[in-house]
């Protein structure tokens, strides 16, 4: 069978982030204009007269969002993966663009725009001091701005829509978490929320009548539901509960504010309707594509909706939805080329840990194994455990491309929700905290082993994989049970927890209360002995399987430091090690040439270790900024492939 072309999984997609103008004139999306994603609009009723409005000609723009001027589109860039983030507009009718956030060295972010007052925006932007972002009311026509809040020392701001920001966030120095309300003196208390409490307990949205919010509150349950808090005394009234997961979303109406609908997401995303005619909506949507339903964008009047439909093995699906008529016309794919490739099915399962958790997890196999898609192979196969980022985040159902490659090239593919993800109850979270290297660790390898013993896996062939906390897993993996996984492949992964809590963005300086209660105290001398015996790089010298390890020089959270260190310890033990390094990229490599050039190493690294299939290098690493400074030799013809004498692996 021929192999799927990377390309045509991490390459760019041909239309993404689809939205709407909020008068329901002009649609808008993502797409490459010589090969860099920029914004491009069009009449809602003449897609083929689509025209780009950005002229970005490096990373790509990956999120935009319409102001109420309906003549003005927002986004935000930064520089080389630095994550120093600018927020742009530009000018559809002139055609100008303007740096809203001109400072240097800022983390700038869309905070709320206005219908009240569409021509201006307020954004969160930490230009008087590195560690605190302020609200800047900004013009998006001249870019000049005013303050409206100095921040006194807030993890977050709370903007409604306007202009007044009614709510804070701080952290407590027991690990919890305090939620002010503004007042006439000031920012006053309003809700408390103890360190279990204190990453499932958040505002995420206000009334339309200024009185009350939108609260996410795991206070008094395991599972974060949903509520309505009135703003002068915190009393709440419970809107939606679940017992099998955190409430994951909310549909809200875009100018009266009332919750319409809310989403559970255990093993797969469920929408709940909470009035009769956003469940007539849901169900008639429900009969346009089988898909997971997203609502992207919604008009000012309501009347017309984007939504877009993930597969799991399939290009995610966008629609334009007339709730008049009750009926979804389809716009196009975001990768249409997908419909010619056999993309095999995601299965999510559980599985349980040695002390009665029970872990989500999603599995994928190669067609060949599995021709029925029972979700059991015919035969055990080489295995990548794919850990997911964060740590506090979560694997979920749906297209992932790592999946569809790995299966491709004749991997079983696991990728599972360790304790210390989110999504699935407080008690779960929190099951995570001092573990790094611990029980997070004893989960992988209990994966591991139901993997085997199912007989998904063939034991001697079996790769740890992962980005920033997968990456740490990878490093912990080889050097504190290094005879478990026959390689790895650590993308921009901390490798001494200490260096790495040491060198965090000073703009996380509010939260460090939450690494020290969630991973260990850097300040204290007992803390700095458990975390240097929880970091892979004390024990650099067990290292006895093959690693490839992935970087951008960039990177502000995970520095470059943290990889150099390792392959650093490794060289002086004359320990073989491949180091990937791009002057380009940040926390993960987002332009395609990068993407493309770092994806041809690891499928040459697994095949060579695992046995799998691997595309042709070709020319993928023509364009790239890709450097190899140490290892090039371990990976089957890299050196030569880099240079540009040879083309196949």
């Amino acid at each position: 069978m021929a192999l799927i072309p990377r390309a045509a999984l991490y390459g760019n997609p041909e239309r993404a982030d689809v939205q709407i103008s909020p008068d329901g004139t002009q649609l808008s999306w993502l797409a490459p204009v010589a090969g860099v994603l920029n914004v491009w609009v069009a009449p809602v009723d003449d897609l083929a007269a689509a025209r780009p409005v950005t002229s970005d000609t490096r990373r790509g723009i990956r999120s935009h969002d319409w102001a109420y001027t309906n003549r003005h589109i927002l986004f935000p860039q930064d520089s080389g993966g630095d994550e120093d983030f600018h927020l742009y507009s530009v000018d559809l009718e002139t055609g100008e663009e303007i740096d809203l956030t001109p400072f240097p060295g800022v983390s700038a972010a869309l905070s709320v725009r206005s219908r009240e007052e569409p021509g201006h925006v307020l954004v969160d932007v930490n230009n008087r001091v590195p560690e605190l972002h302020d609200v800047l009311k900004v013009d998006i026509a001249t870019g000049t701005s005013e303050t409206v809040v100095e921040n006194p020392g807030f993890v977050q701001l709370f903007a409604r829509d306007d202009f007044t920001v009614p709510l804070a966030m701080a952290m407590r120095e027991d690990g919890g978490s305090t939620i002010f309300r503004a007042g006439p003196d000031g920012y006053e208390p309003l809700l408390e929320a103890d360190m279990v409490d204190s990453l499932t307990t958040m505002p995420v949205g206000f009334t339309a009548d200024g009185g009350a919010f939108y609260l996410l509150d795991s206070r008094g349950r395991d599972k974060a539901a949903l509520f309505r808090a009135d703003l002068t005394d915190g009393s709440a009234e419970l809107i939606f509960a679940s017992d099998v997961a955190d409430v994951s979303s909310v549909l809200a109406h875009p100018v009266d504010k009332t919750i319409e609908a809310v989403a559970v997401n255990h093993l797969r995303t469920e929408w709940q309707a909470l009035d009769d005619v956003t469940a007539t909506d849901l169900a008639a949507l429900a009969q346009a594509d089988p898909g997971e339903l997203v609502v992207l964008s919604r008009t000012d009047a309501d009347d017309l909706w984007v939504v877009a439909f993930i597969s799991d093995r399939g290009p995610v699906n966008y629609y334009l939805y007339d709730r008049a008529q009750r009926q979804a016309r389809f716009l196009f794919a975001n990768r249409s080329d997908l419909d010619r490739f056999a993309l095999v099915p995601m299965h999510p399962l559980q599985i349980p840990t040695r002390d009665g958790l029970a872990m989500v997890a999603y599995l994928t196999l190669p067609h060949d194994a599995d021709p029925d898609e029972t979700g059991r192979p015919d035969r055990p196969l080489p295995l990548v455990l794919d850990v997911h980022g964060g740590p506090w985040a979560r694997d979920e159902w749906g297209f992932n491309p790592e999946h569809q490659l790995l299966a491709d090239r004749g991997y079983a593919v696991l990728s599972v929700n360790y304790r210390g993800s989110t999504g699935f109850g407080k008690d779960f979270l929190n099951a995570g905290n001092g573990e790094w290297a611990g029980k997070m660790h004893d989960d992988l390898l209990d994966a591991v082993g139901w993997a085997v013993d199912s007989g998904v896996a063939d034991r001697d062939r079996i790769a740890i994989y992962g980005g920033s906390y997968g990456g740490y897993a990878t490093l912990v993996g080889l050097t504190m049970t290094p005879e478990v996984f026959a390689c790895g492949v650590d993308i921009v992964g901390p490798s001494n927890i200490i260096t790495l809590l040491e060198s965090i963005p000073p703009y996380w300086a509010p939260m460090i209360q939450m690494f020290k209660d969630r991973v260990g105290d850097f300040t204290t001398e007992a803390g700095r002995e458990f975390l240097t015996a929880r970091s892979p790089l004390t024990f650099a010298d067990r290292i006895r399987r093959p690693l490839l390890i992935g970087q951008g020089a960039n990177d502000p959270r995970v520095k470059q430091a943290e990889s150099e260190q390792i392959v650093t310890a490794m060289t002086r033990h004359g320990i073989p090690v491949t180091y990937v390094l791009f002057p380009d990229e940040g926390h993960g490599f987002a332009e395609p040439a990068n993407r493309l050039s770092f994806f041809a190493v690891a499928e040459a690294f697994l095949a060579e270790h695992l046995g799998g299939r691997a595309e042709p290098y070709g020319d993928v690493f023509a364009t790239s900024s890709i450097t190899v400074p140490a290892g090039a030799a371990e990976v089957p013809l890299l050196a030569e492939a880099v240079a540009g004498d040879q083309e196949s692996p």
